[in-house]
């Protein structure tokens, strides 16, 4: 029995063997041709020195033969031709090549989401030095190609967050799913590569280099004079709070200081290139000096957020706690059906533990997360169905304490993975992504709060684990922050003189090179 790979063998030997006779036969009649075109010439020549010469010349005959047969080999090289291409299709009938490989669709549709999610967050970073200096009026243009781009990506997301739910095994769905993805962060991708030329001319970085330089420098040098009362800020924050209130921020300073000084070396480059006359090479640097200051400000203001969120929590509580028993009483006073019991246990215990722990004085304790605690107390209540509670008005009391916590939460992982981007993978950036856009949800629930907080922490805890995965950064031999730099997405890798990212889709995003 002869094997399919065999018999695809015979059948394009075949056609092989068709295609090289054709090539034969149409060289052999031009080779006729040729040697009896003096022939014809001759004959021809005849005729016209004889006008009333009669009959046939040979010449008259060859001519036509070779055309003849000529036209004969050409039609069946056509037909070779055919034959191959129709044997050798991936599909019959002209349809659709065969599809890409499952796991190889999945790879390229990750590899995609991460990569048009980093070039999202880079040209938010240059579309603000844009702003700044020509207003939002002449940003406008990118301002929509980043909008576009964001939503082709939040989409995105949230078809990979299913394919990460579902339960079904039916590959054509997951596969139609993967597609879609492709197709719209390859969509993104294009839009933001066609702005970057008029993005670049916008700015025009190397025709303003000193006003550009100098800008970048005034921002440093007070970003610079901000960081030792971050400093203090963190410290009264470990003495006043228990240690998880302010664990997400721990590791701020030392990463703020590290992209000063990265930010520090690259000015000082571009500052010497472009006394130089070295336009290109100065503008590159000022990219990566623009982008490190914009990281070394998220850490330092990441601080200070986390500092008012947590002084709002704690101003909220005792009117959460208020809250809490009120809504426990009412329950309590409902017939009990079903779970309820039960559930109202729970919420009561949890009450009573929150109060404790904040009117106890015995040690330090985390506002937010008491607010969350206390949110999560009140919804088993909402989930009793079969008993007439007043569900509006729980799930506002509820949610309005569960808001803080779900914010602060979505605002950490968000600045996290934006700060580490090099080394987050997808599935982080997909919980923070579906993070947001429940806490965008309108009107929003309590469940709709939850589940934000809920993805935001798992997102934190994804990038974190990435991000060990990673190694440290900071133990390279390039030194000057390069390391840090690579780890933020600042630049696009740890070579010297690396390019640094810009704002574009993935083909444009790394021109700014040397």
């Amino acid at each position: 029995m002869t094997s399919p790979l065999s018999r695809s063998r015979s059948r394009r030997a075949t056609s092989h063997i068709a295609v090289r006779v054709a090539h034969a036969v149409l060289g052999g009649l031009l080779a006729v041709g040729w040697l009896l075109l003096p022939i014809t010439r001759a004959g021809a020549d005849e005729v016209r020195s004889a006008p009333g010469r009669g009959g046939t010349n040979t010449g008259d005959l060859v001519l036509p033969l070779v055309a003849v047969v000529a036209a004969g080999a050409l039609a069946a090289y056509s037909y070779a031709r055919r034959t191959r291409r129709a044997r050798t299709r991936t599909t019959p009938g002209g349809g659709t090549p065969h599809p890409v490989p499952f796991a190889e669709l999945d790879r390229r549709a990750g590899r995609l989401l991460v990569e048009i999610d980093d070039c999202v967050r880079t040209g938010t970073e240059e579309l603000g030095w844009a702003a700044d200096r020509f207003g939002e009026e002449a940003v406008a243009t990118y301002t929509e190609a980043l909008a576009f781009a964001r939503s082709e990506l939040t989409a995105s997301f949230r078809l990979w967050q299913r394919l990460d739910d579902t339960l079904t095994d039916d590959s054509l769905v997951r596969r139609q799913l993967l597609e879609e993805i492709v197709a719209r962060c390859t969509e993104a991708g294009r839009r933001l590569d066609a702005e970057a030329p008029g993005f670049d001319l916008l700015r025009a970085l190397e025709r303003t280099l000193p006003a550009a330089l100098e800008s970048a420098e005034a921002r440093f040098r007070k970003l610079t004079a901000r960081t030792p009362a971050a400093e203090a800020t963190l410290t009264e924050l470990r003495e006043r709070y228990a240690p998880s209130a302010s664990l997400s921020v721990a590791g701020d300073v030392e990463q703020a200081k590290d992209r000063l000084v990265f930010a520090t070396t690259r000015l000082d480059r571009a500052r010497q290139s472009l006394d130089r006359g070295e336009g290109a090479r100065a503008t590159a640097y000022l990219r990566a000096a623009e982008a490190a200051v914009d990281q070394a400000d998220l850490f330092v203001a990441g601080i200070d957020r986390v500092a008012s969120e947590l002084a709002s929590a704690t101003a909220l509580l005792p009117g959460a706690l208020r809250d809490a028993d009120a809504e426990l009483v009412a329950a309590r006073g409902l017939p009990a059906v079903g779970a309820l019991p039960s559930r109202i246990t729970h919420a009561a215990s949890a009450v009573a533990d929150v109060r404790r722990e904040i009117t106890g004085g015995v040690r330090p304790y985390d506002p937010l997360g008491a607010l969350r605690r206390l949110a999560d107390a009140g919804a088993p209540l909402l989930a009793e169905d079969r008993v007439p509670v007043d569900r509006a008005f729980l799930d506002r009391a509820f949610r309005d304490h569960a808001l803080l916590p779900a914010r602060s939460a979505v605002a950490l992982a968000s600045e996290f993975v934006t700060t580490h981007r090099g080394a987050v993978g997808v599935e982080a950036r997909t919980r923070l992504s579906e993070a947001e856009r429940h806490l965008a949800l309108t009107p929003r629930t309590l469940v709709d709060v939850r589940r934000a907080d809920g993805l935001a922490l798992e997102a934190q805890q994804l990038a974190e684990r990435d991000v060990r995965a990673y190694g440290n950064p900071y133990a390279g031999p390039e030194g000057a922050g390069v390391g840090g730099a690579v780890l933020g997405g600042i630049l696009l890798d740890d070579t010297p003189d690396a390019p640094a990212a810009s704002f574009g889709g993935p083909r444009t995003r790394g021109r700014r090179d040397f």
